[in-house]
């Protein structure tokens, strides 16, 4: 099953984030401009013509993550966006981070 058919389980903590081969299997799954820092946390940069353009995105990007109740932290700029994902409950990544990347990886 590909990850952006999946959902996210909610996570309350008391399971190990994924370890470095998992993260690396995951990473083959989604856009290859995922960047995985320490195996904790993953980012990715979206560029936009304007501010508008930007915000559309991240209505989206906000419209998914409340689907999934999986929530990333977002870091908006006139012509940019940068998604950083993390399953905060556990500090580090977990499955629901790539499902989440998978689905953000499908806006138009």
């Amino acid at each position: 099953m590909e990850l952006k058919s999946k959902n996210c389980i909610p996570c309350e903590g008391g399971v190990s984030p994924l370890n470095g081969g998992e993260v690396d299997a995951y990473l083959k799954l989604i856009n290859p401009d995922w960047a995985v820092h320490k195996n904790k946390r993953m980012e990715r940069k979206f560029n936009f013509v304007n501010f508008v353009h930007t915000m559309k995105f991240v209505n989206k990007v906000a419209e998914i993550a409340e689907k999934e109740r999986h929530h990333p932290d977002l870091h908006i700029h006139y012509g940019e966006c940068i998604i950083e994902l993390w399953t905060h409950a556990i500090g580090g990544l977990s499955e629901n981070d790539f499902i989440l990347a998978a689905k953000i990886d499908e806006i138009k």
